[in-house]
């Protein structure tokens, strides 16, 4: 039987019913054993006896036999006789045990073995043990016990011995030493010994069955209050415990191991309860922490927020006097009496002054995307005229450095509806990092194609509604310096450029694949690098072919409704005057 099967078998009972159970069943069983096994040894035992006594009844038949048939006449004839009968069974019983017989009262038959009296011939059983008797010399005896007859049937064969050829040599010419001279059958009844069985057996099963009672009392009250008052007392603090009730402690006095266990449960359940005092201490300690750290993170974007309003605030108004400072530089450079190093002079002011005013609006774009003002106007445009037009742009740049500008474009790409502005500003940023760090003789390709497996991105899942029909894919190679690959990473944040010393050759702010990557999670997209320093750059950008935009949502942070403690662990963004609301397309992290 398995485990489980045995626990099925006793799951239902107690620890009480479990253990009588178990005793009963293996004392029973010790019980019938031993019991069985000595029953058979005695019954053995009472068998053997009776074989022996018949052996021994055969010596004292032959005896009788001899005395009763050669006595001679006369005391001296009979004192000679005697003496050679007692050499004669002696020689006999040389092949015999000497042990006392059992008090019974056998049938005794005496056969020859060339017997032709017909009351002298045996029958077919017999006739076959005095058959074996002569074909093996050396066999004395031969029992058979017949339980169904309630018999046992004892065969003992008489051989010559050396005083026996004096006097039978006298009739049998040809008799030698060994020769069988006779078979004494001995018919016990077994009856009365089986009858003294069964009383043995009834006093053995009465036995045990008192012994097994009184065990099993003994086991009870054992098992009762030895084991399951202690386990039960053990189980009464661990339910009061449980309750609530932690004063209570267990109190056990047996001087044993159960009394090392309430000792041990008592030392448990104090370190259980000095454990949770310290940790309500931490908890509230932890509490306080977090709702301090709720309360400084609102402060913190707070801040951020205010800072991207100035940024976007102070931008735009330098664009203003910058715009006038433009506007006279070319007037003055359209004028023909200025001299030739006044015009440098001029020339120099509009470049600088460009290169500020592209520095401001990549400021206010940022600005502008961190406090969720980006506007997305979605209109329909083929990608083809927005490439051509990039490529236009940038091809006198690429022309002053000897640069191969070219583009590559799938012919099944359908019309986009995107926004056409932020598209074309995320190529220009990045055919102008290609053409800025590419050196002279180099290669700039821009490469458009629709992948319509791509899977929708988390920016298009999060912030604007994906129609489905694939993805356009806008890629810019070049052959430049390259980026190293721990550097990968960095050129995406704000106001970085990779440590390559040529790329410290280049003026530049370092805003330009921020704004890449920020306009390309508003439109719903994303943009990869794959680099290798000295070897060249290529920037993918995977956006949708299809959006629909969803309403922008305002909120603001001193709004009752908004609460930062521990209990609520929201995002500041998701209110907007009441109830929980989608997230909007602002960056999800608050920028410092």
């Amino acid at each position: 039987m398995s485990y489980r099967a045995f626990k099925r078998l006793l799951g239902e009972y107690r620890l009480e019913r479990k253990c009588r159970f178990l005793f009963g069943f293996f004392i029973v069983l010790l019980l019938t054993g031993s019991f069985w096994l000595y029953a058979w040894q005695t019954e053995s035992l009472a068998y053997d006896q009776i074989k022996t006594a018949c052996r021994l009844t055969v010596v004292n038949e032959i005896v009788s036999r001899h005395l009763a048939l050669t006595t001679p006449p006369g005391p001296e004839g009979f004192a000679a006789q005697m003496k050679t009968l007692e050499e004669a069974m002696n020689e006999f019983r040389d092949g015999w045990e000497h042990e006392s017989p059992l008090p019974f009262k056998p049938k005794i038959s005496i056969f020859k073995p060339n017997a032709t009296h017909s009351k002298d011939i045996p029958d077919t059983i017999t006739l076959q043990k005095i058959k074996d008797f002569q074909q093996d010399p050396s066999k004395h005896e031969d029992n058979s016990l017949e339980l169904s007859s309630k018999r046992n049937y004892y065969y003992g064969a008489v051989r010559a011995t050396a005083s026996c050829l004096e006097c039978h040599r006298q009739r049998h010419a040809d008799l030698h030493e060994g020769d069988l001279l006779a078979v004494v059958k001995i018919d016990v009844d077994t009856q009365p010994i089986e009858a003294g069985f069964h009383v043995n057996r009834a006093i053995l099963i009465s036995i045990a069955f008192a012994t097994t009672l009184l065990i099993m009392v003994g086991s009870y009250l054992i098992v009762r209050y030895v084991i399951v008052k202690p386990v039960k007392h053990l189980k009464e603090v661990s339910d009061a415990i449980s309750a609530g009730e932690l004063n209570v402690r267990s109190e056990i006095q047996t001087g044993d191991e159960f009394e090392d266990l309430s000792h041990a449960f008592n030392r448990m359940l104090r370190n259980l309860v000095s454990m949770q005092d310290r940790l309500r201490k931490v908890n509230a300690d932890l509490d306080r922490k977090v709702d301090e750290l709720a309360q400084a993170n609102m402060a913190l974007y707070e801040s951020n927020r205010l800072k991207s309003d100035f940024l976007a605030t102070m931008s735009h108004e330098l664009r203003t006097p910058l715009n006038s400072i433009l506007g006279f530089s070319e007037v003055l450079l359209s004028s023909n009496g200025l001299s030739e190093k006044q015009t440098r002079w001029v020339a120099n002011i509009q470049s600088s002054g460009q290169q500020l005013l592209n520095l401001i609006n990549d400021i206010l774009d940022l600005a502008k995307i961190e406090a969720g003002k980006m506007q997305v106007q979605l209109v329909e445009f083929s990608i083809y005229d927005v490439c051509d037009g990039m490529l236009a742009m940038f091809r006198p740049m690429a022309e002053k450095k000897n640069i191969d500008l070219r583009g590559q474009f799938a012919p099944d790409i359908p019309l986009l509806r995107q926004d056409a502005v932020k598209v074309q500003q995320i190529l220009s940023n990045l055919l102008s990092n290609a053409i800025k760090f590419t050196p002279e003789g180099g290669r700039v390709q821009l490469k458009a194609e629709v992948d319509r497996l791509g899977t929708p991105s988390a920016a298009a899942a999060s912030s604007l509604r994906w129609n489905g029909g694939g993805y356009i894919v806008l890629t810019v190679s070049d052959t430049g310096v390259g980026i190293a690959r721990e550097e990968q990473e960095l050129v995406f944040e704000k106001f970085r450029q990779a440590g390559n010393p040529l790329t410290r050759q280049h003026a530049g702010t370092g805003l330009g694949l921020s704004i890449v990557r920020e306009l390309s999670k508003l439109l719903g997209g994303e943009v990869s690098l794959q680099s290798e320093l000295g070897r060249g750059s290529t920037f993918t950008v995977r956006l949708p072919l299809q959006l629909s935009e969803e309403p922008r949502l305002e909120f603001d942070l001193t709004h009752e409704g908004i609460d930062l403690s521990k209990a609520q662990r929201v995002d500041v963004r998701l209110y907007a005057g009441g109830p929980p609301l989608p997230v909007s397309p602002a960056p999800t992290e608050p920028r410092s």
